[in-house]
């Protein structure tokens, strides 16, 4: 029933024409993206046509004998448009598995977009994995989203620190300097998780020059010196919190939640939510309490970011 055709250069224009249209699809899988870090991952990508037209998309990787979804992006899963049905959606997944086996693979590791991603519903591939390829969960980390228009009131701890740095005077410049907040970032991971970004400066200019309108830095100042920032992803759905740090001044000024109140409460109202990001270690099996119950205090609460796995 389905054609399924391994991804190449020369279907780059057709694979970003359907990204566009998809019901479920970010700008992480247009293959701009996609291929920054494309010396990293041995890209098999899959595209699936179905009487010659596209059906739908699989962005992956592979590693041996292993198909993953593309560990480079933050998620991934089947890319769908409005067409794609539930019962397609099984007997592409049974084919798939077909497909796989008879190109070596031995097991699957698929992760699939988070529902506040979806403009329309597209949970199809969930129970088509079920039922076709007896999945089980292999791994689950815990995200903290905030639901920007219902305006959920802040714990009394973060709005003490807003009503501070307006008294001190915090300023927020949204559209700031990715190379004037990446130096802080830097230091307050190593400090604090002996941990560097996932992009270095020169990958994250490199992609912002590419999705200027997707990708927006927001730094808090006081007297003229960055003390804090946040880079942020923007989705149709999400306005999602690539990075947030602040240096101790910043903590002290209440740089974070300057910051988290003009984006929350000002400059998106038409984004339905905001994603904090997961808060957790070891593949999801250690929660880190301080760093979630901080997000849970801006009104946030869970969203999981799920692993399946399957053997072929």
């Amino acid at each position: 029933m389905f054609e399924i055709r391994r991804y190449s250069a020369e279907r780059k224009q057709e694979w970003d024409a359907y990204v566009s249209a998809a019901r479920n699809a970010t700008f992480l899988f247009y293959r701009d993206y996609m291929d920054y870090h494309a010396c990293r991952y041995s890209d098999c990508s899959l595209m699936f046509y179905r009487a010659g037209k596209l059906h739908s998309l699989l962005p992956a990787h592979s590693v041996q004998q292993t198909f993953c979804s593309h560990s480079g992006l933050t998620y991934g899963g089947l890319i769908m448009d409005a067409h794609v049905t539930a019962a397609d959606t099984c007997t592409l997944f049974a084919e798939l598995n077909d497909y796989l086996r008879g190109h070596g693979y031995l097991h699957v590791l698929y992760r699939p977009i988070p529902w506040i991603y979806h403009r329309l519903p597209s949970e199809e591939d969930l129970y088509a994995i079920f039922q076709q390829c007896h999945a089980r969960l292999a791994e689950r980390s815990i995200s903290t989203t905030l639901p920007i228009q219902q305006q959920v009131r802040w714990r009394n701890g973060h709005r003490y620190m807003l009503k501070k740095a307006e008294n001190q005077g915090v300023t927020v410049k949204r559209g700031a300097d990715l190379a004037e907040f990446w130096p802080l970032l830097e230091a307050n991971l190593a400090e604090r998780y002996h941990a560097r970004p996932v992009h270095s400066l020169q990958e994250i200019q490199l992609l912002q020059a590419r999705f200027p309108q997707n990708i927006i830095q927001y730094s808090a100042y006081h007297d003229g010196t960055i003390i804090g920032g946040i880079t942020l992803y923007l989705s149709p759905q999400v306005v999602h919190t690539q990075y947030l740090s602040t240096n101790s001044e910043g903590k002290r000024l209440g740089a974070a939640e300057a910051i988290c109140s003009q984006i929350a409460c000002c400059d998106y109202p038409t984004r339905l939510y905001m994603d904090f990001g997961t808060s957790t270690e070891d593949h999801g099996r250690m929660l880190n309490p301080g760093l979630i119950g901080n997000k849970e205090g801006y009104g946030g609460r869970a969203v999981v970011y799920d692993t399946y796995e399957w053997d072929l």
